[in-house]
């Protein structure tokens, strides 16, 4: 039984002809329901960044503690660090960082943005396949189920419920 009959017709004309367009009317509601409130961070000018690069397909994150420490740059504030959040600027143990595009700057992250992001970007991963001609045994009713988790997930994520693990 489906819940939202007119999110699901959406979804079925969108996948005809897909787009990566925010403002077709499928997206358009994840965006605003979804992918804006999962990636508001009180840091908005990175949090804009961070959400183009997952549109753009080019940010990366990585975990912390592989290289060496260097010397602090000065705009290395603005950036975090292993104890502070770039996103939140709240004092947390950061495990990951990421990385904007061919931007030569790490942007440290706490677990909760971290979920945060990889939500989104699980999100965005899948519908790209999909535009791509790449989910082939799956028949358009599993396809919006497989929406309609990563939308739980990133609804899970927004709210702070994230596996400790990640």
């Amino acid at each position: 039984e489906l819940a939202d009959l007119s999110l699901y017709n959406e979804f079925r004309s969108w996948k005809d002809e897909p787009t990566m367009d925010r403002t077709c009317p499928f997206l358009d509601k994840i965006y605003q329901e979804d992918i804006f409130p999962c990636l508001t961070f009180s840091k908005s000018e990175l949090a804009s960044a961070v959400l183009e690069a997952v549109e753009n397909n080019t940010l990366s994150i990585e975990p912390v503690g592989l290289q060496p420490v260097r010397f602090v740059k000065a705009s290395a504030v603005e950036c975090g660090g292993p104890k502070k959040c770039a996103l939140t600027g709240q004092s947390k143990s950061c495990k990951h960082r990421i990385k904007l595009g061919d931007s030569s700057n790490y942007y440290y992250i706490s677990p909760f943005c971290r979920y945060r992001i990889t939500s989104v970007c699980n999100f965005f991963t899948y519908i790209r396949y999909i535009q791509q001609g790449l989910v082939k045994q799956q028949d358009v009713d599993q396809m919006f189920w497989e929406v309609m988790q990563l939308r739980k997930e990133m609804s899970l994520a927004k709210l702070g419920y994230f596996k400790e693990e990640l």
